[in-house]
């Protein structure tokens, strides 16, 4: 049997009023929702990052909250990513790393940094902000995944830039934005954003088949072969890769469902 890599299914936040009725039990108290999320997922990815700073007790909170092997991604503070010169993030980039997000310990997973759909690619500033990216933070080791929203990165020297910072780029099932299928660092990001609330499982169980299929590729450390790369020619290490992938925006209030179904698929 090929050694895999593991994959984890999950959604964006805990708190989202419909999941009162489609996900929580009813006599649930919402002070407990994470707890109970977090033992119904494998990851949740947190949203509240990206518009404002926390204060270390809530990252120990969450922390404290969730069980063992459960992993956070986070999404980076719009001040880092939301600016003409991306050269010029350094002072909010440490910001917002040393708010306390250490204090989430080994349920830190992948830092997701978000980029407005009308930034374009400018090689030299986008290079300059991967360079301000740290490997660790006060001794806990980081992982980075970028998301550009603009078709100008779907260009092999976008690939190749953060291949050699060892940083993924989101794969995204969107209507709009572009997709970016090939590997480029250890481990694999996907956000699944064209789900409906007329599904019961968010995504078709066809399609969720068929996306369970690519994250498994991906989990022994191959691309798929039905998503198109943007560069199919480059040499790429077989080894296994954890994947994380979150039922995102469209679809919401069947995210939950959809992600617990992917994850038996996957399982």
């Amino acid at each position: 049997m090929a050694e895999t890599g593991s994959i984890r299914a999950g959604i964006g936040g805990w708190t989202f009023k419909p999941w009162d009725e489609a996900f929580y039990p009813d006599d649930l108290a919402k002070k407990r929702q994470l707890e109970y999320a977090s033992r119904q997922l494998k990851t949740i990815e947190i949203n509240g990052t990206y518009y404002g700073s926390q204060k270390p007790a809530t990252f120990a909170k969450w922390r404290d909250e969730t069980p063992e092997g459960f992993i956070f991604s986070l999404k980076a503070s719009r001040y880092c990513t939301n600016r003409k010169v991306l050269a010029e993030a350094g002072p909010s980039i440490e910001k917002f790393l040393t708010q306390g997000i250490i204090e989430l310990g080994d349920r830190l997973g992948p830092i997701l940094w978000q980029f407005m759909p009308t930034k374009a690619f400018d090689p030299d500033d986008f290079s300059a902000f991967l360079e301000l990216l740290p490997q660790k933070q006060d001794g806990l080791a980081l992982t980075h995944v970028v998301e550009p929203r603009h078709p100008s990165f779907q260009t092999a020297e976008f690939v190749e830039l953060i291949t050699a910072h060892g940083v993924a780029a989101v794969v995204a099932d969107h209507a709009d934005y572009p997709m970016f299928a090939d590997i480029t660092a250890d481990f694999v990001y996907a956000r699944l954003q064209k789900g409906s609330d007329d599904l019961p499982t968010c995504y078709s169980t066809e399609e969720i088949e068929q996306w369970a299929g690519r994250f498994r590729d991906y989990s022994e450390g191959l691309a798929p072969n039905d998503l198109d790369l943007i560069a199919p020619d480059r040499t790429i290490e077989k080894k296994p890769r954890d994947v994380f992938v979150f039922f995102i925006s469209g679809g919401k209030v069947n995210a939950p469902v959809g992600a617990n179904a992917l994850q038996k698929a996957v399982d």
